[in-house]
């Protein structure tokens, strides 16, 4: 028994010893031969980044042909160049999306192919507040159909590419990489705010109207503008495609976007000069929001009880800093919705429920 239990006592010594020899090896290995970790390391890296350079370029493959030039006429002189895409078809055309702005006052609308193929384009619709436009062209000129992915399901730090004519069409195809940088910017411009995506891949005049695009090779923002001064670079940005596709049904008919109106006139609280000449005086304390100047008799707002000298300060829970974050959330609705005002009046915070009874 006793010799039983000193064999069985060796035995362990030595597996202890050995579990303990193996792990100090691989310690000692690992500290003096440190080249075949950085080897697995670097194998790993090179995997990646071939999987990540072989996503993109199906990408690129899945939307190219989709991707054309589009270049404006006015009296037979060209007016303008910028990108779109062929994002639906039917029995009978294609449709291309691209920006408001690339077609605006042309009396002629011309798309370059990736065959370099010129093709006249009939313009369906267009709508200066979202800076969108659809296009239709005969459906046996077409090669490609872009998918339309879920600009709400996007991550900041993913990839995105871009495909377009950057200064015109010497350079259509022109393919830019880069990530998205930020989701839902609100950029102020022209008295216009919009909701955009913003990306750090390059993005230049004859871009617009071009496709963003994910690694799936899904559309999930129309490039439409840039923030460029001297001191700042690389921030481009992008119409989400849910957006688009709010709207983009009415403009395929022709039809003009319709949106609500509640019926007032209104002067920014910065516009000192306007409330003297309109005889409002406001509390100097009261910093943000826009001044009721006038209503329009049976509309929306006197309905609802607003006055004169009011100033709106919320729509809902947003918060109204100016006359184009109200147009901004006021058209966020449509007519027969139902939103919260708050407003100020005689110094006071109040609110009320308004109905939105018309539209432009």
């Amino acid at each position: 028994m006793k010799k039983d239990r000193k064999q069985i006592f060796k035995y362990f010594i030595f597996y202890v010893f050995t579990i303990f020899s193996s792990i100090f090896a691989v310690i000692i290995y690992l500290k003096y031969f440190p080249v075949a970790s950085k080897v697995i390391t670097e194998e790993k890296t090179i995997n990646e980044t071939k999987l990540s350079e072989t996503a993109i370029e199906e990408a690129i493959e899945t939307v190219y042909d989709s991707v054309i030039t589009v270049e404006s006429y006015r009296n037979n002189q060209n007016i303008g160049s910028g990108s779109g895409f062929i994002y639906k078809s039917d029995s009978e055309k294609g449709y291309i999306l691209t920006n408001h702005h690339v077609i605006s006052g042309a009396d002629k609308v011309e798309v370059i192919l990736t065959n370099n193929e010129v093709v006249e384009v009939k313009l369906l619709g267009s709508d200066e507040y979202t800076d969108i436009a659809v296009l239709s062209i005969d459906k046996d000129k077409i090669t490609k159909v872009a998918t339309l992915g879920d600009s709400d399901n996007i991550n900041l730090g993913s990839t995105v590419i871009t495909v377009g004519s950057p200064m015109g069409s010497e350079y259509s195809g022109s393919i830019t990489r880069g990530i998205i940088s930020g989701k839902d910017r609100m950029i102020e411009t022209d008295n216009i705010i919009a909701k955009v995506i913003q990306t750090d891949a390059a993005i230049n005049p004859g871009n617009s109207g071009g496709p963003l695009v994910n690694l799936a090779g899904e559309v999930i923002g129309i490039t439409s503008m840039k923030l460029a001064t001297e001191e700042i670079e690389g921030m481009g940005f992008a119409i989400p495609i849910n957006d688009v596709k709010n709207y983009v049904t009415y403009l395929e008919k022709g039809e003009e976007i319709q949106r609500p109106s509640i019926g007032i006139s209104v002067i920014d609280l910065s516009d000192r000069y306007s409330l003297y000449r309109y005889g409002i005086n406001i509390n100097t304390n009261v910093t943000k929001g826009v001044v009721i100047s006038d209503l329009e008799s049976g509309k929306s707002a006197e309905k609802a009880g607003l006055k004169k000298g009011d100033i709106i300060t919320k729509f809902d829970d947003n918060e109204i800093t100016g006359i184009s974050s109200l147009r901004y959330y006021l058209y966020q609705h449509k007519t027969g919705d139902t939103i919260k005002v708050t407003y100020i009046r005689d110094g006071k915070t109040e609110t009320l429920n308004m109905k939105l009874i018309e539209s432009n």
